[in-house]
């Protein structure tokens, strides 16, 4: 997205950018329960209702708030449809304007534990999760303007924005969620300009990729994507190796469990210019495309998702208000499926992608309405609406992260 250039009216924004017993931490910890939705969180409050049967799962929304930055939590039904319920503090400060980042919330694979950016604080807070009841837990300093987070075992790492000194840094993951820093891990971008958009660990955690959204013309390739290595003490490699992206402004990625990686190319909002790419990682962290640059003939396409049974990508189109469908064949290469399989509104502002456990749900993230929509995923492909649920979010005023089980 380019609206740190404030294109097309929108407002200018700063460049860079399983459950666990709630007993755990006794009186310090801070739940959020169920409740009417609608109704502000328990945080602080003591208890609350519990949770009606039958829930399948959970949806978390973060709203990125200057003064309390928020989650915003939601009750998945069987059907993938959500019932908004409450919202918790992060006790850390948002941006007001969008992260222009994809993970600024993870959760962890086995669902006990969701992790949140404060771009305004520059710390990460965690919670435990039940249901979809959060639990403070804590809250830790996580370098100069965190955006994005990424997990692998016991690692987390987080992607610094600030132009100041863009980079990302570790963490230890202990058994009861919380992170403890990893002593000098921090490492710079190979470009000291880079607006950089989402870091991800591969899924043998051997490789850390990182998108950089800006093209640095002193620097060959022009256009990059950073890889890390990963060694077994958990430190990335001192630089990183600068790959080649197959099309102008990288934006985030996704891989598949085999390996196989797709990236979203904005083009930098040109109209009907965006397209998605994928690539064959090496262990050596050499990206080998093989598609390039496969147009959706959407506008600014940021976000991206691979679904769980790995035959689709799905892609989050700022700019056009559409999700388009992208299908891999066997070898790893993307044909476009369907540009426009959903179709928000011109103003909806469509960002974060999250999918359901099952892998049969897509939830994404409206910053334009402050809403949160839901499709299910029919076997070829399609999307199904499922409804769109309103309210607690901001409107327009960048909400931003998505984390769904």
């Amino acid at each position: 997205m380019e609206r740190q250039f404030g294109r097309m009216g929108r407002p200018f924004k700063r460049l860079a950018i399983g459950a666990l017993s709630l007993f755990l931490l006794g009186g310090f910890a801070t739940t959020v329960q169920a409740q009417t939705p609608g109704a502000e969180g328990a945080a602080g409050q003591g208890g609350a209702a519990a949770l009606p049967a039958p829930q399948r799962g959970a949806v978390f929304a973060m709203t990125n708030a200057t003064d309390d930055n928020r989650i915003i939590t939601y009750r998945r039904a069987a059907d993938g449809a959500l019932t908004r319920v409450g919202s918790i503090s992060t006790r850390g400060k948002g941006i007001g304007t969008d992260l222009d980042s994809q993970g600024g919330l993870r959760l962890s694979d086995d669902h006990r534990f969701l992790y949140a950016v404060n771009a305004g604080s520059d710390d990460i807070s965690v919670f435990s999760v039940a249901g979809a009841n959060l639990r403070f837990l804590q809250k830790v300093a996580a370098g100069d303007l965190p955006i994005s987070l990424t997990l692998h075992a016991d690692l987390l790492y987080v992607l610094d924005g600030s132009v100041a000194g863009n980079g990302i840094r570790g963490f230890r993951v202990a058994s009861d969620g919380t992170l403890s820093p990893l002593p000098d891990s921090f490492r710079a971008l190979s470009s000291p300009i880079a607006v950089p958009g989402e870091i991800e660990f591969s899924p043998d955690g051997r490789v850390l990729l990182v998108t950089q959204k800006t093209t640095n013309v002193l620097l060959s390739p022009q256009n990059a994507i950073d890889a890390f290595r990963v060694g077994i003490d958990g430190m990335a490699s001192a630089s990183p190796r600068r790959n080649a992206s197959a099309g102008l402004r990288p934006f985030s990625l996704a891989f598949r469990d085999d390996g196989k990686l797709v990236v979203a190319e904005a083009f930098n909002a040109a109209p009907g210019r965006s397209a998605l790419s994928s690539y064959e990682l090496a262990p050596s962290g050499r990206l080998t495309v093989e598609s390039s640059s496969i147009r959706n003939f959407q506008t600014d396409t940021c976000w991206v998702i691979v679904s769980l049974d790995g035959k689709y990508a799905y892609t989050a189109n700022f700019g056009s208000g559409t999700i388009s469908s992208y299908r891999f064949t066997a070898g790893g290469r993307v044909h476009l499926l369907d540009g426009a399989a959903a179709s928000l509104g011109d103003m909806s502002q469509p960002v974060d992608l999250a999918l359901s456990a099952d892998g049969h749900s897509l939830h994404l993230l409206l910053r334009g309405t402050g809403a949160v929509a839901s499709f299910g995923i029919a076997e070829d492909g399609s999307l199904q609406p499922l409804g769109v649920v309103t309210g607690a979010l901001p409107v327009a005023d960048g909400a931003s992260g998505l984390a769904a089980y």
